[in-house]
């Protein structure tokens, strides 16, 4: 059984004096129901280490640069990152494809460093508006996959995160249907990628738009692991209703 996973990508958003949020979250979680992660923006990584070092809650970073070192200005690798506290990374968002050009070469590439920093990369997915209108959901994600999937991807290593662009942070949401379509194709992919059995082990996750009202809905839909989610993980409260309903389904 594939165990399940609620993450949250801070995106840009978070200060010190967001941390108290963190606490109420450790609070309410003395167990994990499921496997919780926060992503927050990189200063704040190892501030919320220290924070949650004795309980069950993960934390991740948003993304990381394909080399160990070098003269990158600005960027992090999955070692600092490590280094920091974090066990996770997502990987391909599409913010970071579209407003810093990463492509699926490159995601592939980051992912390989995370996996060999010792991370567990979340490689995100997703379709445009045009191209869903267009009918090429399928061929885009599934693309996406076999070009940002490293190949020594297992269930231990990695997780695929589907995240529609129109969906993430506009308020809508695909219809249950759309959702098990695409994620059925990618189990398939995966299983065509990497072999039945490390494909079934690899958890799925939908992002775009999850919210306390619409998160049981959604975890009900067939081979959804969890959620990435956005906005919603920056509140205690909003965050943890999404967490029981996961826990619940």
């Amino acid at each position: 059984m594939r165990r399940k996973l609620a993450a949250g990508n801070w995106k840009m958003h978070g200060l010190a004096a967001d941390l108290p949020e963190v606490d109420q979250l450790a609070a309410l979680y003395p167990a994990a129901p499921v496997d919780i992660v926060l992503c927050p923006p990189a200063p704040l990584i190892d501030r919320m280490a220290a924070r949650v070092a004795t309980g069950v809650i993960a934390l991740g970073g948003q993304t990381c640069h394909p080399a160990i070192k070098g003269a990158h200005t600005g960027d992090i690798s999955a070692q600092m990152l490590a280094d920091a506290g974090a066990r996770y990374v997502i990987l391909g968002h599409s913010e970071r494809r579209a407003d810093h050009r990463e492509t699926d070469t490159i995601v592939r590439a980051q992912a390989r460093a995370a996996i060999e920093a010792g991370l567990v990369a979340i490689i995100c997915l997703g379709e445009t508006e045009a191209e869903r209108d267009a009918g090429r959901t399928l061929e885009v994600v599934t693309a996406q996959l076999a070009g940002s999937l490293p190949d020594r991807a297992t269930g231990d290593t990695c997780v695929v995160a589907y995240e529609p662009v129109w969906a993430i942070g506009t308020g809508r949401v695909p219809s249950p249907d759309q959702i098990a379509e695409v994620h059925g194709a990618l189990r398939r992919a995966l299983t065509g990628h990497l072999g039945a059995d490390t494909a079934e082990a690899i958890r799925l996750l939908y992002g775009g738009s999850v919210k306390p009202d619409n998160a049981a809905g959604i975890f009900a839909i067939p081979d959804v692991d969890g959620a990435l989610v956005g906005g919603a993980s920056l509140k205690a409260a909003d965050f943890a209703a999404i967490i029981d309903a996961l826990a619940a389904s």
